[in-house]
């Protein structure tokens, strides 16, 4: 993923040194917040909200959990997990302060206010203690990290013995043709459709290239391993556009 001789890394298609990188990423969510919602559901034409139910379906949330939710940006995942559990708590944490305003602004933030925090901070050292969360979700999130090793091994840190990681993420669907139509659509239809609602086309290229720089399921999934996890499952989600991964802190 990256270029450790060079200290450089990917920023889309480009590269980048890697301390731009936190910058640049923290640079397209400040621009997209405010129309983040809306384009998540035009762009998979509200399938992403299939994809985080399922992702409730497989954790299971069980009442006193703490959720961990990185990269939370509008609180969707933490939500849903406190829907799920009324009796459980949640901090969303995200790089990006105009991201969390968003995410406070929604009806369901006002309802959930006692079990729910909001932090600034960064995946790849965050800002909490070891060993004080059940559950750590990201969606949609790892692949902007500018270490995704690091990022993983603060979400091995934070989970207490027996806790969860669950990634949802773009990936790569097993199919060449299947593929090369689904990449049509995105790198033609997102970018436009980013300029037209969000007035911002560049953001959403970047969204795009970011998506084809992610390593595959079964090479996430070694990368999880190596990071401590245990028992590390993933599901494909609509053929593998977006997949699930599972992994176990024992």
């Amino acid at each position: 993923m990256t270029d450790d001789d060079k200290g450089t890394t990917h920023f889309g298609y480009q590269t980048v040194p890697e301390a731009d990188k936190a910058g640049m990423v923290h640079g397209v969510f400040t621009r997209v917040a405010s129309k983040y919602d809306i384009m998540n559901d035009l762009m998979s034409v509200g399938v992403h909200r299939l994809w985080k139910d399922a992702m409730m379906d497989w954790l299971a949330p069980r009442p006193g959990q703490r959720l961990l939710d990185v990269a939370g940006g509008t609180g969707d995942v933490a939500f849903r997990f406190l829907n799920r559990a009324p009796a459980a708590s949640a901090v969303v944490c995200d790089l990006t302060e105009s991201m969390l305003v968003a995410g406070r602004q929604r009806a369901e933030a006002d309802s959930m206010a006692d079990r729910l925090g909001w932090v600034v901070g960064d995946a790849m050292a965050l800002p909490f203690e070891s060993n004080s969360f059940d559950v750590y979700t990201i969606s949609f999130g790892i692949r902007n990290v500018t270490r995704i090793d690091d990022a993983l091994s603060e979400a091995y840190r934070v989970l207490r013995p027996g806790g969860r990681l669950m990634v949802l993420e773009f990936s790569q669907i097993p199919n060449d043709l299947m593929q090369k139509a689904y990449d049509l659509y995105s790198f033609n239809v997102i970018p436009l459709m980013g300029q037209v609602v969000a007035g911002d086309r560049d953001s959403y290229q970047y969204l795009v290239e970011s998506i084809r720089k992610f390593p595959d399921q079964d090479t996430f999934a070694s990368m999880i391993r190596q990071a401590g996890f245990d028992q590390v499952k993933y599901r494909n989600q609509t053929m593998g556009i977006a997949a699930l991964h599972s992994g176990w802190k024992l």
